[in-house]
């Protein structure tokens, strides 16, 4: 059985809402119905229809072309933030696994440390203290991720350089660079690959969250979170200004998790000797 017939329902669903988010992010560069900031006073709260699919918010701006914008922002700081995570994270690993003793303990004791702070929260105290905005929010976020990625980078190439190729390679007088460009991140790669898209899940959340406490972007740049803020102060009214954002937010991350979950049995090494 193939790996992707493996990861059957989950990844093909993942597949295709991730696929629609990207999808939508990229048109929001060559177009949306209306521009997003544009304030339209009169039409304020205005019903869906031909002329506003989703109607407009309490300054009168298309709900559908903020949606669409709002798309752009996220897979922006999922990539960047989760790019973060990875570059630094494997690194961090990779020498922890290659130089055991101190320089292991003490990179792993870092992580331990990053790891007694929640995500979130250490997010927020990065962004209130250099200022609010679409990029201190990212390196928030992919701070975040480097402790998780490091840990599994460590973890799983530990286990590839336990392997008799590994220790082959090591007698044969090879270098770390060389194992592990061969042998290790051919090896860790799918688990990378799953816990990478894992992470671009919580970074949309976490985004969403920055934005909605005013941490996230900044006005007239929009952003999902920010429409669940400013859908708050009119909720009795047009409760639909909370729904559209927050089922965009939901989809996505639902999207990114059964891909993620899609991908780990399609790619689990234990599941394909098996078939």
């Amino acid at each position: 059985m193939s790996g992707f017939a493996r990861g059957g329902f989950s990844l093909w669903l993942g597949a295709t809402l991730a696929a629609a988010l990207l999808m939508i992010a990229a048109l929001s560069f060559v177009w949306t119905p209306y521009p997003p900031a544009a304030i339209d006073i009169p039409h304020k709260l205005a019903q869906p229809s031909l002329a506003h699919w989703f109607g407009t918010d309490s300054l009168g701006r298309d709900v559908a072309s903020q949606l669409i914008a709002g798309a752009r922002v996220s897979i922006l700081v999922g990539v960047v933030a989760v790019g973060i995570g990875l570059v630094f994270g494997v690194a961090l690993g990779l020498v922890a696994a290659f130089r055991k003793g101190v320089v292991e303990d003490s990179i792993m004791k870092a992580c331990d440390f990053v790891f007694a702070f929640p995500a979130l929260l250490s997010a927020i105290m990065l962004t209130s203290t250099f200022g609010p905005g679409v990029v201190n929010a990212i390196v928030a976020i992919g701070a975040a991720n480097v402790p998780i990625i490091a840990k599994l980078t460590r973890a799983t190439a530990n286990s590839v350089l336990a392997r008799e190729y590994a220790l082959a390679a090591r007698a044969a007088g090879r270098g770390p660079l060389a194992i592990a460009a061969d042998h290790v991140l051919p090896n860790i790669l799918p688990a990378l690959i799953v816990q990478a898209t894992i992470q671009f899940a919580i970074a949309i959340l976490a985004e969403a969250a920055l934005s909605y406490l005013g941490l996230g972007a900044q006005p007239p740049q929009p952003s999902w979170g920010r429409m669940l803020s400013d859908a708050q102060n009119v909720l009795y009214n047009a409760p639909r200004l909370a729904i559209y954002p927050g089922a965009a937010i939901a989809l996505s991350v639902l999207g990114l998790n059964l891909l993620g979950d899609g991908l780990r049995d399609a790619l689990d090494p234990r599941l394909r000797a098996r078939s």
